[in-house]
């Protein structure tokens, strides 16, 4: 059975890789990272491998696990997955030939849509021309401050039928090309610590979508408790996803 979401974009996630790294001011506050400590608590056996402390913690170290990988292929129903929800696949610790694995499962899986979401795009699109690149795989990557807008320029050169950025948390005012980004989810930082976030950037990243015929979708505004303050903006909800299993561009 699928791991069902509580996230807003997504039916259900799937982790044949856990464990990352932080690696930028967007991680600080990163919620897989806790949510490892306290499986591995647990005693959840996936989440038993230390991560550096200085950048990740226990249970948050990288771990391939093979006995995920076929998950998709016992799945009935078609749904929308999020791919590696507590990790990242094109982390330096995860093998060229895992990678292969991975998309080999959602090319032969193409009832299920598949999305992929990193902080490293630069090791993707390296990899990106050895790669299939089926319309059921929408890839992504996260920006959530200026400093991290170069993320676009990679994945613009990324041969996936959907592309799309995560703007979350949103720590700062973003002005993007959005030219050939198909999808831009944004949200506010939750839990503990969060970072607030400025409705006028949430407005100008909705404007900017519009103007490029850019798919928009607002998450949350984040806070400790995240579903208590909703997910209106300006009197509405913002929803817009992509079609599935749109046709490949370049």
């Amino acid at each position: 059975m699928a791991d069902k979401s509580s996230i807003e974009w997504t039916e259900a996630t799937w982790n044949p890789t856990t464990g990352c790294d932080r690696i930028t001011a967007g991680c600080d506050n990163c919620y897989a990272l806790t949510l490892a400590k306290r499986l591995k608590a647990m005693g959840n056996p996936k989440y038993q491998v230390d991560g550096d402390p200085r950048t990740s913690g226990p249970g948050f170290g990288v771990a391939l696990h093979e006995d995920a990988l076929a998950l998709p292929t016992r799945w009935s129903t078609p749904r929308t997955v999020f791919v590696n929800s507590m990790s990242d696949l094109w982390h330096a610790r995860v093998p060229d030939q895992f990678i292969h694995r991975v998309f080999d499962v959602m090319v032969n899986t193409p009832q299920h849509t598949y999305q992929l979401l990193t902080k490293r795009p630069k090791r993707l699109r390296r990899m990106a021309e050895e790669l299939p690149w089926p319309s059921n795989v929408w890839i992504g990557t996260s920006i959530e401050a200026q400093e991290q807008a170069w993320r676009l320029d990679e994945l613009i050169l990324v041969p996936a039928a959907i592309r799309f950025i995560s703007a979350e948390p949103l720590l700062g005012p973003l002005q993007l090309d959005l030219s050939g980004i198909d999808w831009l989810i944004v949200g506010g930082e939750s839990g503990r610590g969060h970072r607030p976030i400025n409705p006028d950037w949430v407005r100008s990243l909705r404007d900017q979508c519009a103007a490029s015929d850019t798919a928009f979708f607002f998450k949350q505004w984040g806070g400790i408790r995240p579903k208590a303050r909703g997910r209106e903006l300006d009197g509405r909800t913002w929803d817009a996803m992509p079609p599935r299993h749109a046709s490949v561009t370049n």
